[in-house]
C-alpha cells in the first residue's frame, strides 16, 4: 500500500542498504520549505526469515539514542539568525576505531542570499555501523538545513532511523554501560569470574583423558 504523504511532504530521497542477506530501502521524505522529516522502511530480503529478527526504531530526539549517546558527539546552538538542534560534530575519539562510515552523502537543495549572506538548504545524510556487527547495525543520521528566508535564519534539525539485530543490540547496550561508567570515574566493570583461562582448560582435558 503507498505512503500517503499530503501537502507536508514534497521531496522524497530514497537509497538502498545492505543488511544481512538481503537489503532495506529506505525512503527520506521531507518539504524544500520546512526541516520536518519522515522514514519510510521496505525490507528487501527474498524470503529470508532473517528480517524478523532485526528491529527498526525511529528518533525524533537523538538525545535518546543510546547509539548518539554513546558514540557521537552533538552540536547545539542558539541565536537570532541559527538554530540548531543536535547536529552531529563527530565521533567521540575513544570510539574511532569501534564504527565506520557506511555512507556519508550531501544533497543541496538550494542557494539562498540574504542581505550580504550566503545560505545553502541541505539534506546531509550519515551511515554508521558498528565494527563487531557490521552487517547486522546501520544508525542513519539525517540532518536537514532549512533557511526561513523571511526571517533570516537558518534551522538545523537532526532524525535518526537504526535497524539492528539483537546480539547487536546487546552490543550497543554493552558499549552504553562502559561509557557511563568511564563518565561517573568508574573502572569499567570486568565479569572477572567469567574469564577462562587456556591453562584451566588444559587441565580440565587432561583430568577427562585420565578418568
Amino acid at each position: 500500500m503507498p505512503l500517503t504523504l499530503g501537502k507536508s511532504f514534497n521531496r522524497n530521497y530514497r537509497m538502498r542498504v545492505p543488511f544481512l542477506d538481503g537489503y532495506y530501502d529506505i525512503g527520506i521524505f521531507f518539504h524544500k520549505n520546512s526541516s520536518m522529516l519522515l522514514f519510510s522502511i521496505d525490507p528487501m530480503f527474498y524470503g529470508s526469515n532473517f528480517e524478523h529478527n532485526v528491529k527498526v526504531n525511529m528518533f525524533k530526539n537523538l538525545e535518546s539514542s543510546k547509539f548518539c549517546e554513546t558514540f557521537l558527539s552533538l552540536h547545539n546552538y542558539k541565536k537570532s539568525t541559527l538554530d540548531i538542534s543536535n547536529q552531529f560534530e563527530k565521533i567521540k575519539p575513544e570510539y574511532y576505531n569501534d564504527l565506520s562510515f557506511v555512507f556519508n552523502e550531501s544533497l543541496t537543495l538550494s542557494k539562498i542570499e540574504v542581505d550580504d549572506r550566503t545560505f545553502f538548504d541541505l539534506l546531509n545524510i550519515y551511515g554508521f555501523t558498528i565494527n563487531s556487527h557490521i552487517n547486522e547495525y546501520i544508525f542513519l543520521l539525517t540532518e536537514r538545513h532549512n533557511i526561513v528566508k523571511r526571517l533570516g535564519k537558518k534551522v538545523v534539525r537532526t532524525s535518526g532511523l537504526q535497524i539492528a539485530t539483537t546480539p547487536a543490540l546487546e552490543m550497543l547496550d554493552d558499549y552504553n554501560e562502559e561509557s557511563k561508567q568511564v563518565r561517573a570515574g568508574m573502572e569499567p566493570r570486568t565479569p572477572t569470574d567469567e574469564i577462562i583461562k587456556l591453562v584451566d582448560v588444559d587441565k580440565e582435558l587432561e583430568d577427562d583423558n585420565t578418568s
